[in-house]
């Protein structure tokens, strides 16, 4: 494998090489989100609050309906890097394989899952009047480019299996720069309004993922990927379902606990969802500096767990927690700081600016039990266990957040009270993760050595 694109993680120091994963990765996911953020900037100036909350509207929606299949992009992440520490090619590209046909089913599933749902969801959830036949265009428009979507999600799993963070930061960027471009084009100049940000979202995933099959189509190791190769091996997806499908039904049930809480937001007006919207692009690019420390910690992990090198994943876990913690805090302190700065690229209407600055408050101020959650998950994973991570996160996330909405809530019914179910779930589900941790990884470890 090209030692240029190729990040030893079974030898050496850990530390450099978790930052030099997981700097790019973090940047990767929030030129990702900058297309929302562009999306919701772009319509919130030039359309007005009911596009930008038409917008807003659905990142609980798409979230729920894609996170099944962004599991599964983790469970090809773990399985290709369990690969690649047992030096097997010829599985590592079964795997590759696998994985990319994988994605393009996934996303056109998505594709009739959006097109024929979109209304019905966003009616379910109680949507305001006003922005529901935007929110619904807004939808449709986004699931038609579904396969290009999970191609990107899935091809850029099987470079972070490898340690190569860099050409997915690249693809991003390019099509994260002609998103802005044409989001102001439909918008500003041809006076579109959410279907021209749509438009725009759209064809800038169709460019990064086919950047990205592109590079893999061109790789000199066992990640080639050939056309005429691409198939289902059942062995592999099985390895990649044990992984994925508790990654994804996690995300899911996240997702459910996520629609309720947006229920809740639009019961209080179009200003408050406005306002969601944009303080959420905010907490998104806390949460990706967190994320990439967790999913360095999987990859790592992984590849040395099959290399049987369980001191090394004591290591790469410490090293996730102190840099994950450094940096995560280091955006959330910008962010609560300079929120005004902020929140102005979203709105000047100041009444959803003022539930915006609430939202940011709390939540930001807590991101590091998130870091906590997040990173612990991931190093489970990476040692072959996802299913008890989902589990407790269901329980101690989704449930809590549930209960509190349908039993406390009426009865102090505010945009901060609402707010305040985040951090407070997360106490309780960092605590229980914690005491899992120290459990699963002795048995892990010692099972192991024993054998």
């Amino acid at each position: 494998m090209s030692a240029k694109k190729q990040i030893d993680m079974l030898n050496g120091s850990i530390w450099d090489k978790i930052i030099l994963f997981a700097l790019p990765l973090a940047a990767s996911s929030i030129l990702q989100q900058l297309f929302n953020a562009a999306d919701v900037a772009v319509v919130g100036h030039f359309s007005g609050s009911i596009a930008l909350a038409a917008v807003g509207a659905n990142s609980s929606v798409i979230n729920l309906l894609v996170n099944l299949f962004v599991g599964l992009s983790v469970g090809s992440n773990v399985v290709v890097a369990s690969y690649i520490g047992q030096n097997d090619e010829k599985r590592t590209s079964k795997a590759v394989h696998t994985s990319i046909l994988l994605s393009i089913i996934s996303g056109l599933v998505l594709v009739v899952i959006g097109l024929v749902f979109a209304r019905p969801i966003l009616e379910l959830i109680s949507t305001p009047e006003d922005i529901l036949d935007l929110a619904v265009l807004y939808l449709q428009i986004y699931f038609s480019g579904m396969p290009f979507i999970m191609l990107y999600n899935f091809t850029s799993a099987i470079l972070r299996s490898k340690g190569d963070t860099k050409r997915p930061l690249i693809s991003l960027l390019v099509s994260g720069i002609i998103n802005v471009l044409l989001n102001l084009f439909f918008v500003a100049v041809l006076k579109m309004s959410v279907e021209g940000v749509a438009i725009a979202t759209v064809i800038s995933n169709v460019i990064s993922s086919l950047m990205l099959m592109y590079f893999l189509m061109h790789e000199t190791d066992a990640l080639k990927v050939d056309l005429h190769q691409l198939h289902i091996d059942l062995d592999i997806l099985k390895r990649i379902a044990k992984i994925g499908i508790p990654a994804g039904l996690q995300g899911i049930v996240f997702s459910i606990s996520n629609v309720v809480i947006q229920t809740a937001v639009n019961a209080l007006g179009s200003a408050a969802v406005a306002a969601s919207a944009a303080a959420l692009n905010l907490e998104y690019f806390a949460y990706f500096v967190c994320s990439a420390f967790a999913q360095a910690a999987t990859t790592f992990i992984g590849q040395n767990y099959a290399a049987k090198k369980y001191e090394r994943c004591k290591q790469i876990t410490r090293w996730s927690f102190i840099l994950g913690t450094i940096c995560t805090s280091v955006v959330c302190i910008i962010f609560i700081l300079a929120h005004k700065f902020f929140i102005s690229f979203f709105t000047s209407d100041l009444t959803v600016a003022q539930f915006a600055y609430t939202r940011i408050y709390i939540i930001l101020s807590f991101e590091l039990l998130n870091m906590i959650i997040e990173i612990i998950s991931g190093c489970l994973r990476g040692i072959g266990y996802s299913t008890i991570p989902a589990i407790i996160c269901v329980a101690g996330i989704c449930g809590i957040r549930i209960f509190y909405i349908y039993t406390i809530y009426p009865s102090i019914a505010s945009y901060a009270n609402l707010m305040w179910i985040y951090p407070i779930s997360w106490v309780f589900t960092s605590g229980a993760l914690i005491i899992a941790y120290l459990i699963l990884q002795k048995k892990a470890y010692y099972v192991e050595t024993l054998s």
